[in-house]
């Protein structure tokens, strides 16, 4: 008999107490896994529909531009990376995340999945915003690399984040630094947990050519009824097209 409720591993990190649990959920016949930091749970497997979206809405941006490079900033169940990974135009991933046991839950098998497994992804152990705005951007090994699509889910929104130091990068300031590690007519992706904001999308326009958000809704099995996520897509100008 599976137990119903396991506290997988637990924390103590620069952003604050982190937990991994696994529930069993009987009327779903389904274990979920949920990251939890402080008093807010970032994640969990029942609602994944978004984050795999995230990454099929960008792939499909760049499409017919193979072999594709991707940098996916924010690793949690690994349901973005591993959906980047689904796809065979992908010829490499690196994932930044800030938390090393975030990476090391991963490689312990201590998730369901296996995106380490794969030959062509990496894990880069680095807080993504910093890193974005350093001179040597999201790849220690390659300075000044550029990628065809940099995918984030990271912050809850461009407004609700996980810590106030990262609030630079949504401003167009810090965009601009994002699109000039993108290849021309490379995309951006970003999960919100909000509905689309203006405000973002207007920051968005000064450093991309084409910009618009996705409204994602899912089935909530816990809610009933839909929940819904965004996804912001932003291109780079391609003098070439």
């Amino acid at each position: 008999m599976s137990r119903r409720f396991e506290e997988l591993d637990w924390q103590q990190t620069p952003l604050g107490e982190l937990a991994l649990r696994r529930r069993w959920y009987p009327a779903l016949e389904q274990h979920v896994y949920e990251i939890k930091l402080n008093d807010e749970f970032l994640m969990s497997s029942l609602f994944t529909v978004a984050e795999v979206e995230l990454a099929n809405l960008a792939l499909a941006e760049v499409a017919g531009r193979r072999p594709l490079d991707v940098a996916v900033g924010g690793l949690g169940l690994g349901c973005t990376a591993q959906a980047v990974l689904d796809s065979p135009d992908v010829r490499s991933v690196i994932v930044v995340d800030a938390l090393d046991v975030v990476i090391d839950w991963h490689e312990r098998g201590l998730l369901p999945g296996e995106v380490f497994a794969d030959p062509r992804c990496r894990p880069v152990h680095g807080d993504f915003f910093a890193m974005i705005q350093s001179s040597t951007g999201l790849d220690p090994s390659a300075p000044d690399r550029r990628f065809h699509a940099i995918i984030v889910d990271i912050d809850h929104s461009p407004r609700h984040l996980l810590h106030p130091g990262h609030a630079g990068f949504y401003q167009p300031a810090g965009l601009k630094k994002l699109s000039d590690r993108l290849h021309p007519g490379g995309v951006f992706a970003l999960w919100s947990n909000d509905a689309p904001d203006d405000g973002f999308i207007a920051a968005l326009t000064e450093s991309f050519t084409e910009v618009r958000a996705e409204v994602v809704t899912f089935d909530n099995p816990l809610q009933g009824g839909d929940s819904a996520n965004t996804v912001y897509l932003a291109r780079t100008l391609d003098p070439a097209q």
